[in-house]
This record gives structure tokens, C-alpha cells and sequence, in this order.
């Protein structure tokens, strides 16, 4: 009996000790949840941090909190909206001492998203207020921005060589071939280039002319944005002869970027906070190197968007078009389009923008958003397209719908084209002694046969389903723009377009940005573009992925604790990292080939121009390719 008794009060013991540690779990939980969410209330006077981690993106994804977990990392994404909103909100705001950059760890964006914000940097600067940026090396994009900054420091161990556009592509033909799997195209569009990675071994000289084209028309609007911001940046010299301007420098890479004029003082995180204290304060519990800064999502929370006078809705189609439900920063035809259907039964909207950053997709989600569009203008409501950083394939058939397109000179649209493709592995099989046969009812039956090839009858019908396709393409395209279906036709053909060309081929009306198309729509509805204001149709955030980002997520580098943040890498690091990421996506490119379904209108030479993102997923198989024939 006494050994029942001890036994139970061993048992309520670890019950008791259990409880307690859960609710300590519980407190600490809550605890970090609540420090981590913006606090208006935790903004005074100082300087505003904008850390750029990750990269710029107009819808940013909802990160996955379980990534650490599995070995993997959260994809980082700033939204190019909140980031000019608090850079315009802080001209005036006499808390904001100063603003900081801090693009140690950005990685890029789309040339018209980095003109966005680099624009609403320079604004910041022209109203005198000061804006520092730091970096240990910068990026192309992040060099647009920090031109516009009063002081560009650079880590004087760090340097700075500018890629400019372009560079290798993969293509998969000779793997395709030796694994025996047969990639049937069906296309319109000479310059359509989609495909060719899976039935080229090189770039076709359609592609090569119309990617030169654009890659130097991007690279024209680079330097012109830097030349304006900073003329006495020698930018052209270290584009044209960069190993003659470091070797000068005795391989000294900073110092060749501030003889450069690229740059004004070199320093550590250390140095420049102290520079930072000088213009907003020290901060007197912290160690030298930090001041008093304030965190963009409080000084957001503090500053929220004017709700006032009529409403303009906005309705963002961003990242790739597919078809069903997507989340955020993926375009899911069911999706977007139950946004705005239920967008326009809730609100009384005066007006319609929709704001377009997306390279394409499929060609039935792509009409399923344009056909939601349509209801808008069944109701009379005005539509305006505001053309982000890519508004190509899928994303020009979407723009289509509008009565008036606003684009950036950097923006990257056109693309007018459209294909299929279907993988067929009777070769594959044969080589490990498989083979295929049956028995048919009709010329079709069993087809597409992945197990034995297409036939005639399928591959004719196919093709004139992709050519009816790009004529449904040029005839919208044709309406929308008051052109003849052959001026279309010959602008059309897949050809990317950079916004200033597209704006001259009669593609898109007007440069501008979001707010410029919400003034347009204002006007088109008769109204005061000062009374009126947008609202965006978002689907609202995962709660339990939020909780569990506030949780896992740990703390944002947001200059509280400047010294103590992660720094940036070299040059050497930046360049490499870069090619290992595109080799990453790259080989990823490969097991998407068998996920490509029914007609598509994707835009291949948008992807050059954009930050790679690498997911998980393709930076598992590049790690499998190269243990398995790295050594």
C-alpha cells in the first residue's frame, strides 16, 4: 500500500511539474508573439530602419514557419507598397531624423519595383531630410537604390562589381535526349522562347536578338536612374572595364568605388551606427555603434493608410497565373477571381485598379481573371491597369480588360504568345526494355499516350488549339488597343518588351505608378482624386501561420541593436551566391517540365530580370546532382 501511495505522489508530482512547464511555455510564447507585433506606440524620435532583406516583391508570399525545421529557410520578401508608403510618410514626419538602408542582405527585385522605391528614396533626399545607406557590397538593384541616399557607406573590406543584365541560361535538351523523353511543343510565336531550354541546346537567334534587345534596354534605364541620382558616379567605366579600374586599384575593390565616386565613406556597421547617433541620437542601454532607430512595421502600424472619401478598389494579380486556389504571391484563377467578385459585393466601389506583377501562367486562369474584371465593368466602374514589374503573357491577357494601362519605363511586358507542352517517355521505357501497346477506338483514344508518344491526329489537334489560342490573344489585345489584328500580330509573336518600347508600340498608355492609376480611375469616375482612397482586396493572413512566425520567426533586423545584426557579404560571396541560386532554380526547371498543363502564356526572358528566389525543394536536387557527381 505504501509503495501505491509513493508511487502516486511520484505521479501528481510530474503532473504538477508538467503543468508548470507548460505554462511557462505558454507565457514565453505569448510573450515573444506580443513583442514581435508592430507597436505604434513604440515609435519617438529617431532613425527609420528600412532593412531590405530578402527581396522586393509586390504581393509578398506567406513564409513557411516550419522552414527551419526541415532544413530549409524562410523566403524573405519586403512589399515594395509599405516600403514607399513609409518612405513618404517620413518627409514630413519630424520624428524621423534620418532614414537607413540597410541592404546588407537584399536581394534584389524587378527593375521597375527597385525604381519604385529607389524614386521614394530620392524624394526623402530632396526634401532635405538625410537618407544613409549601407551595404558591405551592393547588388545592381541595391546600388539604384542607395544612389538616391545623401551618404552611400560601403564596409571597406567589401567592393562592389556590377553584373548588369544578362548571363547563361541552361538548356536541357542533350539530358532530355540521353534520359530518352520526348517534349512535344505546341506554339505561335517566333520569339516565344519559353520552350527552348527543353527542345534547344542553345538560344535560337529570334531569342538572342529580342533578350539583347531587352537586357540593354533594362541596363540603358539602370544608369540613367543612377546618372540622375548621383552624376558623379562613374558608373559607365566600371561597366566597361572593370578589371583595368581594380587593378589600378591594386585589387583594393572599395577603394576603386569611391575613386569611382560610387560610393562616399567606408566604415564598418560600427562607424556607420555612430554616424547614424550623430543625426538621431544614441541609444544610452546599448553598446557604441547604436542609436535610436524606429522600426518600419511600428512606424506602419503608427502611419496607416488614409481611409478617408470614396472608395477605388484595388486588386493585385501578382506571381505566377495558375489555375484553382493559391495564397498570396501566386495568381490562383479561383482565387483572385473570388476576391474581387466578393470585393465588388461588399464595397461600394467607384472605380477599379488592377494592379498587375506577373510573368504569366495559365492561359484559362488568366481569362477566369479577366472575366471577373469584366463584372467590374458590367457595373460601370472604370479599370485601370497599373503595371508593376512584369505584366507579360498571362499578365498582358489580364490587362486586356482595362481601359487605361499605367506602366513604369522599367516595367517588363508584351510577350504576347502562347504554347503547350506535353513530355512523352516511350524511349525512356525502351531503354530499360519497356514497352507499350493496346488497342484504340478512335484516333485519339488513350492519347496523349505518355507510354508510347503522341500521334498525328493528337499533335494536329493540339496546335490548333495553341493557334486559336494567340488568335482569342491578338483579337483582346487588338479591342483593348484599337489596333488591327496585324499590327498586333507583329508586335505580338512572344516578344518582351521593355515599358518606355511597349509605351511607344501603343502596349500601355502612361508612366506611372499605383497611386497615379488610382488618381486616373478617380477621374474616369468623376471624382476628386483627393477625396478618394484605395482599398486592396487581400484574403486575410493565416492565423496559426502567423502565430507560428511571431514565434519561430525570431526577431526582424530592424537597427534596434545595429551592431549586433548579421552583415552582408563580400562581392566574391554576392556574385557566387547569385550562380549557385540560378543553378539551383535552374535544375528545379527540369522536374517542372512534367507540371506545365494545358495552354500556357509564360514569359521565359522575365525570369533573367528577376531576383531568384530558390526554393527548397530545387536547392534539394542541385545538393543531389552534386553529391552524385560532384566527386
Amino acid at each position: 500500500m505504501k509503495l501505491v501511495k509513493g508511487a502516486w505522489k511520484v505521479l501528481v508530482a510530474i503532473k504538477d511539474g508538467l503543468v508548470l512547464v507548460f505554462m511557462l511555455l505558454f507565457f514565453i510564447l505569448l510573450f515573444t508573439v506580443l513583442s514581435s507585433r508592430p507597436n505604434p506606440r513604440a515609435v519617438h524620435p529617431g532613425a527609420l530602419v528600412v532593412a531590405l532583406d530578402g527581396t522586393l516583391a509586390e504581393q509578398p508570399e506567406e513564409p513557411d514557419p516550419l522552414a527551419g525545421l526541415n532544413g530549409g529557410e524562410a523566403v524573405k520578401q519586403t512589399g515594395v507598397r509599405d516600403v514607399v508608403r513609409a518612405l513618404d510618410a517620413a518627409i514630413k514626419d519630424d520624428d524621423v531624423k534620418a532614414v537607413v538602408l540597410d541592404l546588407d542582405r537584399f536581394g534584389g527585385g524587378l527593375p521597375a519595383s527597385v525604381s519604385e522605391v529607389a524614386n521614394a528614396v530620392g524624394r526623402v533626399r530632396a526634401s532635405g531630410k538625410k537618407v544613409l545607406a549601407y551595404a558591405t557590397a551592393y547588388t545592381d538593384s541595391g546600388y539604384a537604390i542607395a544612389a538616391n541616399a545623401s551618404e552611400v557607406w560601403m564596409h571597406p573590406l567589401g567592393g562592389t562589381l556590377f553584373m548588369g543584365p544578362g548571363g547563361s541560361r541552361l538548356y536541357y535538351k542533350g539530358l532530355i535526349d540521353k534520359l530518352g523523353v520526348n517534349v512535344h511543343v505546341y506554339k505561335v510565336g517566333k520569339y516565344k522562347s519559353y520552350v527552348e531550354p527543353y527542345v534547344r541546346s542553345d538560344m535560337s537567334p529570334e531569342a538572342r536578338e529580342a533578350n539583347q534587345a531587352l537586357s540593354g534596354a533594362v541596363l540603358n534605364e539602370w544608369q540613367a536612374g543612377i546618372a540622375k541620382a548621383r552624376p558623379q558616379a562613374k558608373v559607365a567605366e566600371m561597366l566597361a572595364q572593370p578589371d583595368a579600374i581594380v587593378t589600378a586599384a591594386h585589387g583594393d575593390l572599395a577603394a576603386a568605388n569611391k575613386a569611382a565616386g560610387l560610393i562616399d565613406r567606408t566604415g564598418d556597421r560600427l562607424a556607420f551606427g555612430k554616424r547614424v547617433a550623430e543625426l538621431a541620437g544614441k541609444k544610452d542601454d546599448k553598446a557604441e555603434g547604436n542609436f535610436r532607430a524606429i522600426k518600419l512595421k511600428d512606424y506602419l502600424a503608427a502611419h496607416p493608410a488614409s481611409t478617408a472619401g470614396d472608395e477605388i478598389g484595388v486588386l493585385t494579380v501578382a506571381g505566377d497565373i495558375v489555375d484553382g486556389k493559391a495564397g498570396p504571391g501566386t495568381a490562383g484563377g479561383d482565387s483572385v477571381s473570388q476576391l474581387l467578385l466578393e470585393g465588388l459585393k461588399k464595397h461600394k466601389f467607384k472605380a477599379l485598379v488592377v494592379r498587375v506583377d506577373s510573368p504569366g501562367g495559365s492561359v484559362l486562369a488568366s481569362e477566369q481573371i479577366r472575366q471577373a474584371i469584366l463584372q467590374a465593368k458590367a457595373q460601370k466602374l472604370p479599370v485601370v491597369i497599373s503595371m508593376a514589374g512584369l505584366a507579360a503573357s498571362g499578365g498582358y491577357w489580364i490587362s486586356t480588360a482595362g481601359d487605361f494601362i499605367y506602366a513604369d519605363r522599367a516595367t517588363i511586358t508584351g510577350s504576347i504568345g502562347i504554347f503547350g507542352m506535353v513530355p512523352t517517355f516511350e524511349k525512356t521505357l525502351a531503354k530499360i526494355g519497356v514497352t507499350s501497346d493496346g488497342v484504340t477506338t478512335t484516333p485519339i483514344s488513350g492519347q496523349p499516350d505518355v507510354y508510347g508518344g503522341t500521334n498525328a491526329a493528337t499533335d494536329t489537334i493540339f496546335q490548333a488549339v495553341i493557334d486559336q489560342g494567340y488568335r482569342n490573344f491578338i483579337t483582346r489585345v487588338a479591342e483593348a488597343r484599337k489596333m488591327t489584328l496585324a499590327r498586333v500580330d507583329e508586335i505580338g509573336q512572344g516578344r518582351v518588351w521593355i515599358g518606355v518600347t511597349a509605351q511607344q508600340l501603343g502596349l500601355v498608355d502612361k508612366f506611372g505608378g499605383i497611386d497615379d492609376a488610382v488618381a486616373e480611375a478617380a477621374r474616369r469616375a468623376g471624382l476628386d482624386p483627393a477625396k478618394v482612397h484605395p482599398v486592396y482586396l487581400a484574403k486575410a493572413p493565416d492565423a496559426w501561420k502567423s502565430f507560428l512566425n511571431d514565434v519561430l520567426g525570431g526577431g526582424d533586423d530592424d537597427g534596434s541593436d545595429w551592431t549586433d545584426e548579421p552583415g552582408g557579404d563580400d562581392a566574391f560571396a554576392k556574385l557566387a551566391g547569385a550562380r549557385q541560386a540560378i543553378a539551383a532554380q535552374a535544375i528545379g526547371d527540369v522536374r517542372r517540365l512534367a507540371s506545365v498543363q494545358g495552354a500556357q502564356a509564360r514569359c521565359l526572358e522575365c525570369g533573367g530580370l528577376a531576383p531568384v528566389v530558390v526554393r527548397r525543394s530545387d536547392l534539394s536536387l542541385l545538393e543531389l546532382v552534386l553529391a552524385k557527381f560532384g566527386g
